[in-house]
């Protein structure tokens, strides 16, 4: 796209943007200057001030702006103050951002005078899909008049040259062109990746890279000159406010300080590179356009020297503010739920029994009838089949195509676009095909979702549901069939449930739409149409519309017989999903002797039941499907045996699949590896008879 603005930039504007150019040099020289008081690592943006005070000027309070670490004159220009940067810079407790959690220019903003930024991780590039995320939304929310605006929210993606070779970048630029989505991704190239060089990394620019995204918009901008760059911006900005439609921006940029504080330019760039990229200063050249324009050399100093003040008594301000007390450092974890008790008619008399599939699609009917906010997105989810395993069947139907609609294969793209629409205030159900295709997202799950409510001070928790098929069953084989809790249980900051039943899974369903967080729902495929044999009691009556069951609630399903207990003659199975199957059946030869606990969800965790009913019994097992060795459950029964030692006749043994690489296709193969209800049955009478 050509730049056609060449309206007269006022001298006001020129004059802000000279004195914040001056502003971010003071401030990279005092940071240099102290270097054993600015201990934390930093990046700075001396090179880039014309590109990004040029975006900041563009946008309003109703826009959102995704900054990159590189960005602290977007910052500025938007409105944060050198104080209150140098607050997180020192990373104290008022850091308005992480509150001391985070590095420097690493913002989260919610103010409302402000455009507003989302949590902001320092992974390259991994930004793009939340972000696009946050455009998707503001369409969604436009097309059902969910909320109205001063002006058409415009979104903006800033990130370096070289972030645009992750192939997460890929993903938001493909669904930003296919979806037409108000979003500018801004690209600072300034030809470094760390001490990577352009022509080691890649073969074009993000201008050429961008031209195979149909639908994209481009343009390219010189981005150290600031009347080039604010008329590109203007452009940009007003084209995507007014059109509706996604634009790349490639400015072309020069690295003047250093990567970081800790990857300092002497370690890798000579002379005539360094001599090459202060040659196009941006603070130099703008100031040689004020000279031209009539502004006098004293002004421009007086300019200089006050930016150096404020910038100085800014730093010794931050200096002497408070670091966090200790206390807080476990903070934000998650946001509080309102969902704390078990509420309605789980089992309305005369109702009839349904399979765990319908229990969700019922649930989510139920709750897309009553919140025009929620809307569900995957692959294969909308209206021609419903999911795979039909577990949508019926919801494209019933809401049209722009609330249930298929995404291409991009599981990154689905899971990470999440932290951009709940940002907005919509309630994103998503689902990944199988459990197997989970780990393209893992990247978005940890380094966005997981961290963004506790690195923005709960400013911004994720609240989503991530649907997961998983387990294995009927020859599945080695990608359709894979258990992969033990990994997600790793990651903090995310929720997990895995019902066993119907009536489970709706309830489960439905606190995990009102909860605030992140919640997975891991869905045995086994028991979506109880078709496996023994797991006919998956099914249940239907509960009530105004069912909820708690995250964190297990459930005893088989209580032991209490004489038995006295005589010391009992044992706890602890287990979750099919596992539930598999103890109901073993525990059939052990009349009275056995009780069984579901687990329900896996975080959070129902620790007390299991310790209180494993200290009256004595003996434990943890029973999984996964692969034993370091597994949610082997850790889990590490955990009971330290809490519960004293009380133990027997070491806690954890029970699960043989510890291979993947679940093979052949039947015979897949019964030897999974755990069973003979299997499970040996382990009892032994453990029963020690």
């Amino acid at each position: 796209m050509e730049i056609t603005t060449k309206e007269k930039i006022s001298q006001d504007i020129l004059l802000k943007a000279y004195n914040h150019m001056m502003l971010a040099k003071a401030m990279a020289d005092i940071y240099e200057e102290n270097r054993t008081i600015t201990k934390y690592v930093h990046s700075t943006s001396r090179g880039h001030e014309a590109i990004q005070l040029a975006t900041a000027y563009q946008l309003t309070k109703d826009d959102w702006v995704s900054p990159y670490y590189r960005d602290e004159s977007i910052l500025m220009g938007i409105g944060f103050e050198p104080y209150r940067l140098m607050l997180q810079l020192l990373a104290k407790a008022n850091d308005p951002f992480s509150g001391g959690r985070s590095y420097y220019s690493h913002p989260s903003s919610l103010e409302e005078d402000k455009p507003k930024i989302i949590h902001q991780s320092s992974a390259t590039g991994m930004q793009a899909i939340p972000t696009t995320g946050v455009a998707q939304g503001i369409k969604y929310i436009e097309e059902f008049n969910l909320k109205t605006f001063e002006n058409n929210p415009v979104v903006v993606c800033s990130f370096g040259d070289n972030s645009v070779t992750e192939g997460e970048v890929s993903e938001a630029f493909q669904f930003a062109a296919l979806h037409q989505l108000p979003v500018i991704f801004l690209v600072q190239d300034n030809e470094w990746g760390i001490s990577v060089t352009m022509e080691e990394a890649r073969t074009s620019d993000a201008y050429d890279f961008a031209a195979g995204f149909v639908g994209l918009n481009r343009m390219r901008v010189d981005g150290t000159d600031f009347v080039a760059s604010y008329e590109a911006m203007k452009e940009a900005v007003d084209f995507v406010r007014t059109e509706r439609k996604p634009m790349l921006v490639c400015a072309k940029t020069v690295l003047i300080g250093h990567h970081t504080s800790g990857v300092r330019r002497e370690f890798y760039r000579d002379e005539a590179d360094l001599v090459k990229h202060r040659a196009k200063d941006p603070g130099d050249i703008l100031r040689s356009y004020l000279l031209e324009e009539g502004v006098t050399e004293e002004v421009l100093k007086q300019i200089t020297k006050k930016a150096r003040i404020e910038a100085e008594e800014a730093f010794q301000k931050a200096i002497a503010a408070e670091d966090p007390k200790p206390e807080t450092v476990a903070d934000h974890v998650f946001a509080p739920t309102p969902i704390t008790e078990e509420s309605g008619i789980r089992e309305p008399k005369g109702g009839e029994k349904i399979v765990m599939v319908d229990a969700a699609i019922h649930a989510i009917q139920e709750l897309m009838w009553k919140h025009p906010e929620a809307l569900l997105y995957g692959q294969d989810v909308g209206e021609r089949i419903g999911g795979v395993f039909r577990e949508t069947v019926t919801l494209g139907q019933k809401f049209g195509k722009k609330r249930v609609f298929n995404t291409p294969i991009q599981e990154a793209y689905i899971i990470g676009s999440t932290a951009g629409m709940s940002a907005v205030g919509l309630k994103p159900i998503v689902e990944v095909q199988f459990a197997d295709y989970i780990y393209p997202g893992i990247n978005q799950l940890i380094t966005e979702i997981s961290k963004s409510c506790y690195l923005s001070q709960g400013k911004f928790p994720v609240s989503n549901i991530i649907r997961v098929p998983i387990g294995a069953y009927g020859g599945g084989g080695p990608y359709h069939s894979g258990s992969v809790e033990s990994i997600l249980a790793n990651i903090k900051g995310i929720k997990i449930a895995y019902p066993s039943n119907a009536a489970d899974f709706k309830g489960l369903l439905k606190a995990a739409y009102y909860d605030p967080n992140p919640v997975i729902m891991l869905e045995h495929k086994g028991l979506y149409w109880s078709k496996v044999p023994g797991t006919e009691d998956a099914k249940t009556v239907e509960p009530d519309e105004d069912y909820i069951l708690p995250l964190g609630k297990a459930n005893i399903l088989l209580e032991a017989d209490p004489s038995e207990t006295e005589k010391g003659r009992t044992m706890v199975v602890v287990t979750y999903g099919m596992g539930v199957f598999w103890a109901k059946e073993a525990a059939k030869k052990f009349a009275g002797r056995v009780e069984i606990i579901d687990l329900r969800t896996l975080i959070p965790l129902d620790e007390n039941l299991v310790f209180e009913r494993v200290k009256l019994h004595g003996k434990c097992i943890v029973l999984t499907e996964e692969q034993i060795q370091n597994s949610f459950a082997e850790a889990f029964a590490h955990r009971i045996t330290n809490n519960c030692f004293k009380h133990l006749d027997a070491a806690v043994e954890a029970v699960g699949s043989l510890n291979l690489p993947a679940v093979p296709i052949n039947l015979v193969l897949e019964k030897e590896m999974l755990p069973n209800a003979d299997k499970l049955s040996q382990k009892i009478e032994r453990l029963l008879n020690d």
